[in-house]
């Protein structure tokens, strides 16, 4: 998904879901990968408990997806090139294991208004020991990475 600022309807007045990730600083991706409880997470924690929200590494769901394409037979498929090639870049695991996508009862993408509430209350933990980054992306089709080229054969 793209990062985006744009409303959540095209033409058609198709609804678009939401998507919240956040990129951690290096310490604290590592505490929350290992679920540690540790005080200057605290804040954090209890925010994503309000919205019964997960924090899911994307690192880690990249390597679960390929886990379970592998498990599935499906590794002739672009999408498991792609994200099996990130995932044995040490430069993308670097970037990959501290960014955390936030899942909202159980959901990988939520209604606008869930997202924008739930970007509300994180912008001012941005900047300090903690989040580093912010980020909001839409499920709609024509803001999103599409599968490079180099995959599809």
């Amino acid at each position: 998904m793209t990062e985006t600022s744009h409303t959540t309807t095209d033409s058609t007045e198709e609804v678009w879901k939401f998507q919240l990730r956040i990129q951690l600083a290096d310490g604290m991706a590592k505490r929350v990968r290992n679920a540690e409880n540790f005080s200057t997470l605290q804040p954090l924690y209890e925010l994503i408990a309000r919205y019964k929200a997960e924090l899911v590494c994307q690192f880690d769901a990249f390597a679960g997806f390929c886990k379970q394409a592998e498990l599935n037979g499906n590794e002739d498929l672009p999408l498991y090139k792609w994200t099996k090639a990130t995932i044995e870049n040490p430069e993308k695991e670097a970037k990959y294991v501290k960014i955390f996508t936030i899942y909202v009862e159980g959901q990988e993408v939520y209604d606008q208004a869930i997202a924008e509430k739930l970007e509300s209350e994180l912008k001012p933990m941005v900047g300090g020991p903690v989040i580093e980054k912010l980020s909001k992306y839409d499920s709609n089709p024509a803001n999103n990475p599409q599968t490079p080229k180099k995959y599809l054969n």
